[in-house]
């Protein structure tokens, strides 16, 4: 079991070109949502929502927001970052079954919410372990999972009538895919490659060496 915990953990993939389209059972659905509403929480106030995107053309208007977005960007770069980019897909938003747009509630559990008082963004901190949750659930039921961010949190919360005060983390594509990729889309495309672990970890004291 531990094994293949660890197996789930590094096969993970932020999937954005192997989706199938093919269906999702209810019952998948319902084990992958119930283990991001497992997640712990400060002062367990659960300060996510989830929000499963079916609909076609709500699809197509948040794909059409995505390319723009993708342009915005593309004009920010140098020419030798702008054609690495050029071969990078930053979405699955048609391509998968469906998606799944994860929520934050800061009023949830307020105005005393245990454990928030001095960091203000654990309650933001609580929703991205519901996402981590959801997405090695979902690698184990053999789906892919592709984080989208290329929005304007405005233009989502018009879309999907996100009420005032509730904050869109993530748009996130799901479904079955053909394969998982062994290598991050980035790191094969020349983009950015993983820090080895050593670099990552300090003793006692920022920039010591591990012991």
């Amino acid at each position: 079991m531990i094994s293949e915990l660890y197996d789930v953990i590094h096969r993970r993939r932020d999937v954005r070109g192997q989706f199938t389209g093919a269906p999702i059972t209810a019952e998948v659905l319902d084990r992958v949502l119930a283990a991001a509403h497992a997640a712990p929480s400060v002062g367990m106030s659960q300060p996510w929502d989830f929000i499963v995107v079916r609909d076609w053309a709500v699809r197509e208007a948040f794909h059409r927001h995505v390319r723009h977005e993708r342009e915005v960007f593309a004009a920010t770069l140098d020419t030798e970052a702008a054609e690495r980019f050029a071969n990078i897909k930053i979405d699955g938003v048609l391509e998968s079954t469906l998606s799944i747009v994860v929520t934050y509630d800061a009023d949830r559990g307020a105005p005393a919410v245990l454990g928030r008082h001095a960091i203000a963004e654990t309650g933001l901190y609580s929703v991205c372990l519901a996402i981590q949750n959801l997405w090695l659930a979902a690698t184990a039921e053999q789906l892919g999972v592709g984080w989208v961010s290329f929005y304007r949190e405005a233009f989502l919360r018009q879309l999907l009538d996100i009420p005032d005060g509730i904050r869109p983390v993530a748009w996130l594509c799901v479904g079955p895919v053909t394969h998982l990729e062994a290598v991050p889309d980035l790191e094969q495309h020349g983009w950015r490659r993983r820090r080895p672990l050593h670099a990552a970890v300090h003793t006692d004291r920022w920039g010591s060496a591990q012991g």
